[in-house]
């Protein structure tokens, strides 16, 4: 099950999307989300999608690796339609009891869905494609001139690369300690939605342990090596444009474009 999260996990390959720069695919990735939720409509989506087909292409990461990380957010997706569905005031499509389905809270159920998994989708495709490495090298480029604001951006992006990389270390730790509980009689998969979530406490406990475990290794062997900051550091591969990039920036911007004009003058079905 938990295998299946593809946010934080690398697919090794050579495409044209794992040779950009990452600050272009940051740049792409930021972009999208900002669009996502700025032009919703049905136009917008249409084009988002034509968007996320083409990046797919283009990564060639199998299509089944990137939709089986939105199996992980089922659970949330349901839950955010329920509370639009059922709290989002407006004209009454259906009543339940006290409860009464709106025909705005179906339209705004129907946007967050499209919303969280374009995101999930086009989050994993900037993860797959990128190492952790490269978006630590990636977010300190870019976001270099936050410094004159003495904002501790190298900090930042070491925070984010680790957090990235420890989601598929501590995946499999949680499936190897499922494994072993499941040898000695746990039970994850039978039973409501209730008796799994409560199953799964006895997970929690090793993993945390697990995690801090880790989280001071990684802590101890920085302070053994003088790791003191980014002050004064080099780069072995430095960042640097190439024209592949510059055309990413102008597709990217065409992207936008589209969605806006999408969103503009689309039909307004949702």
């Amino acid at each position: 099950m938990l295998r299946e999260i593809t946010i934080g996990q690398y697919y090794p390959g050579s495409s044209i999307l794992h040779r950009l720069d990452p600050r272009v695919k940051l740049m792409g990735t930021l972009v999208f989300i900002i669009c996502l939720f700025a032009f919703g409509s049905a136009a917008s989506y249409v084009v988002a999608a034509a968007a996320l087909f083409c990046t797919i292409a283009l990564s060639r990461v199998p299509p089944s690796y990137l939709l089986r990380g939105l199996r992980m957010i089922l659970v949330l997706m349901i839950v955010t339609a329920l509370f639009n569905l059922f709290l989002t005031p407006g004209d009454p499509v259906v009543t339940i009891w006290k409860l009464q389905i709106t025909s705005q809270g179906i339209v705004m159920a129907v946007h967050m869905v499209f919303r969280l998994s374009f995101l999930v989708i086009g989050s994993s495709i900037m993860t797959l494609t990128t190492t952790p490495n490269q978006l630590t090298d990636g977010l300190e480029k870019g976001l270099g001139w936050m410094r004159r604001l003495h904002v501790p951006v190298h900090e930042i992006a070491m925070m984010m690369s680790i957090a990235l990389r420890f989601i598929p270390i501590l995946t499999d730790e949680a499936n190897r300690i499922m494994s072993a509980q499941e040898a000695r009689g746990a039970d994850f998969h039978s039973g409501g939605l209730i008796r799994r979530a409560k199953a799964l406490i006895p997970l929690l406990v090793p993993l945390f342990v697990s995690a801090f475990r880790r989280a001071n290794d990684l802590a101890q062997a920085m302070e053994s090596r003088a790791y003191h900051g980014g002050e004064g550091r080099t780069k072995m591969k430095p960042l640097i444009y190439q024209k592949r990039d510059y055309i990413s920036y102008g597709i990217i911007a065409a992207f936008a474009l589209a969605m806006f004009l999408a969103w503009r003058f689309g039909p307004k079905v949702l």
